[in-house]
């Protein structure tokens, strides 16, 4: 049994802004940008740490590689790796626009990698009139929108949705998006890397050159209806086949238990408080990621807050 807090993996790319370094624990972050901090991970491109416990020091792979399945539970076995990255994100300019493929079109011309990419938007933060770039805003044809990534006109027919606190969107595959400037968002996905980039809003890489557009992977994928998706997710905030995203307030006390079925992911997103199990207790502030291991059983929340509970169902 364990709870572990987690220091995140730092991406300083150049979209990014100030807040995560200020307002979310990560003062002692070297650089004046911070875009990502990749909260709970075991991919290769950020690899995310053990703070706390036997394993401190340690990369949270290596904590579960040592510690064994069952930490992560049941529900996990159906995986080949660890089946999600948590990230928060903060847009100080716009996302590129991407899409991800569906895992059979993944299957087939990605070197036989199951790459399909779930993923959904938590709204922390958003600046008046910021948004998210979420599908298109009419219907088009494969051509049309080949066409459009070519020649830079993507963002013409793309749906621009106003955000708020509060809010979560469901990214499934096929559908084209981006977190618009001044949104600041906590990402679940499913871990895999495989997505197309379908508009990159005129920047440039290093080199001076524009970066590379998949013009026809992005545009065999993409979903080309304009019409809203509507997702019936039950009690829960988000569900799909990979993970299950939930909001816990745990003002006052909230207890919560694992089942050995699957692994708790708690994301503080307001306020402090204390977790504890029979054997630990530990200090938690916004901005802290804690890992419950499935054979854990029941802990305890006490203190003043919400946080992003993650965990993985049943196939």
């Amino acid at each position: 049994m364990a709870i572990i807090r987690l220091k995140p993996a730092y991406k300083g790319f150049l979209w990014g802004g100030s807040k995560l370094k200020k307002e979310y624990g990560n003062e002692n972050y070297p650089g004046h940008v911070l875009a990502e901090t990749w909260e709970l991970s075991c991919h290769s491109e950020g690899l995310t740490e053990v703070a706390t416990g036997e394993f401190k020091g340690k990369t949270f792979k290596e904590y579960v590689e040592a510690s064994g399945k069952s930490v992560l539970g049941t529900n996990c076995d159906r995986f080949d790796t660890f089946p999600i990255v948590i990230k928060f994100i903060d847009a100080h300019q716009n996302h590129s626009v991407k899409v991800h493929p569906t895992n059979e079109y993944s299957k087939e011309h990605e070197n036989g990698a199951p790459g399909g990419k779930d993923e959904c938007w938590y709204i922390l933060e958003a600046l008046p009139n910021a948004g998210i770039y979420y599908g298109l805003n009419r219907d088009l044809t494969k051509e049309e929108l080949a066409e459009r990534i070519r020649n830079n006109t993507l963002k013409e027919v793309l749906r621009f949705i106003p955000v708020q606190p509060g809010e979560c969107y469901y990214v499934s595959p096929g559908t084209l998006h981006a977190i618009g400037a001044g949104v600041l968002a906590a990402e679940i996905q499913r871990n895999s890397d495989i997505s197309y980039r379908a508009y990159d809003f005129g920047r440039v890489a290093p080199d001076g050159n524009p970066r590379e557009l998949h013009t026809q992977k992005a545009s065999e994928v993409a979903n080309l209806s304009s019409k809203m998706p509507s997702f019936d997710f039950g009690d829960d905030l988000m569900r799909c086949d990979s993970f299950v995203v939930d909001l816990v307030d745990f003002s006052g006390e909230k207890i919560l238990s694992t089942d050995g079925s699957t692994f708790h992911s708690l994301l503080v997103i307001e306020g402090d408080g204390m977790i504890n199990n029979a054997e630990t207790k530990q200090e938690f502030q916004k901005g802290d990621s804690i890992f419950i291991s499935a054979d854990n059983g029941e802990y305890r929340l006490k203190g003043k807050g919400k946080a992003l509970l993650t965990t993985i169902p049943k196939a």
